[in-house]
């Protein structure tokens, strides 16, 4: 009987024992289970996304905050500009206004010619004086180096070169091109549209003669050189007489500013210097000398002092805004004799400045620095 109970009991442990470990079996097949279906993002990276059928892209909604942005607003981009250079000069004359402070030299040095080539261009506006610019006269400009010339009844090719070709300069080269030259010039030059075997140019037509070039009035008759008789070199125009007095050559830099260029410079076609000045700035003479000359000019310097300073030596000093010399005054280098202006034919405030010597003008540059 004991055995019997005692052979229940140990089967009664076997039983228990296998069904202990069967549910920690099914627990822990059940933990593996949950744990794989809920940590697998950590473990084996995320889920695939459900396949679905393709969708329009035009049906797509942007997020809320890319709607409310322009698609371009975050793109840069470099646009590089695309031009057409045809590499072509201009060859027919243009027209120019001028302006308040412009000059002859510097309207020729914007469009790369001589200050010549205006005069030439414009002899019945500024009559060979390059003070006579006024603000607001329009002006022909050359394309190059030369001269426009409006076509008279009895002209022909081979006159027209003739009356404007060129000559020796002082370096004895030739600045612009013989009659034949020229005569092939005013052929072939575009503008002028010649027919190139049978040349016809009609009466009144403008044409352009490239290196063409004229005589230019000599500006000793706008303002003459006077002695201290009274009397002048070129003109009947003349002061009064004025006592004799001591006199020094001109050396001296007559203004009381820098020592710049403010409008035209030195050249055949302007006599003097425009030195850089501003309203009231003193004005000294350049040497000791005689006033032979101070009052208003007729000739666009306006108000214009000039002195003897013996020897031949003479100065001019013109646009002033005020004279404070008179005629016949003695004066000594350094002084000051007037204040400088725009007064004449002048567009900007600046000294005219000239030197000459046996009434013949010399650059200022060789006398005064």
């Amino acid at each position: 009987m004991g055995t019997l109970i005692q052979t229940l009991n140990q089967h009664r442990f076997s039983v228990l024992s296998w069904a202990v470990t069967a549910a920690i079996v099914v627990a822990l097949l059940g933990a593996t289970l949950w744990w794989t279906g809920q940590g697998s993002t950590s473990v084996g990276g995320p889920p695939l996304a459900p396949v679905t059928a393709p969708q329009d892209p035009a049906s797509i909604e942007l997020p809320a905050s890319a709607a409310s942005q322009p698609i371009n607003a975050s793109i840069t981009r470099s646009l590089a500009l695309k031009t057409t250079v045809t590499g072509l000069a201009n060859t027919e004359p243009i027209a120019y206004r001028v302006m308040q402070g412009d000059s002859l030299f510097a309207i020729a040095k914007q469009y790369n010619i001589k200050p010549d080539s205006i005069l030439y261009s414009n002899e019945a506006t500024l009559n060979d004086n390059p003070s006579n610019l006024t603000p607001g006269m329009e002006l022909i400009i050359p394309p190059v180096d030369g001269l426009t010339y409006a076509w008279k009844g009895d002209d022909t090719l081979d006159s027209v070169a003739n009356q404007f070709k060129g000559d020796l300069n002082e370096d004895d080269k030739i600045d612009e091109l013989d009659a034949q030259l020229l005569r092939e010039a005013i052929v072939s030059w575009p503008s002028n549209d010649l027919d190139l075997t049978d040349p016809v140019v009609k009466v009144g037509q403008v044409i352009m003669v490239p290196g063409g070039h004229r005589e230019l009035v000599s500006w000793l008759e706008f303002v003459p050189t006077i002695n201290r008789d009274g009397s002048t070199a070129t003109s009947e125009l003349g002061g009064s007489a004025c006592a004799a007095g001591p006199g020094s050559p001109p050396g001296i830099w007559p203004t009381d500013g820098p020592h710049t260029i403010s409008g035209n410079n030195y050249s055949g076609s302007h006599l003097g210097i425009d030195i850089t000045a501003s309203t009231g700035t003193a004005v000294l003479a350049s040497g000791g000398g005689v006033v032979v000359f101070a009052g208003f000019s007729q000739y666009g310097y306006g108000n214009v002092v000039q002195i003897d300073h013996m020897d031949g030596f003479a100065t001019v000093y013109g646009h002033l805004s005020q004279l404070n010399v008179s005629q016949c005054q003695v004066v000594y280098g350094g002084q000051v004799i007037g204040m400088a202006g725009s007064t004449g034919n002048s567009t900007g405030v600046h000294l005219h400045f000239e030197v000459r010597q046996g009434n013949v003008n010399m650059n200022p540059w060789s006398i005064v620095q």
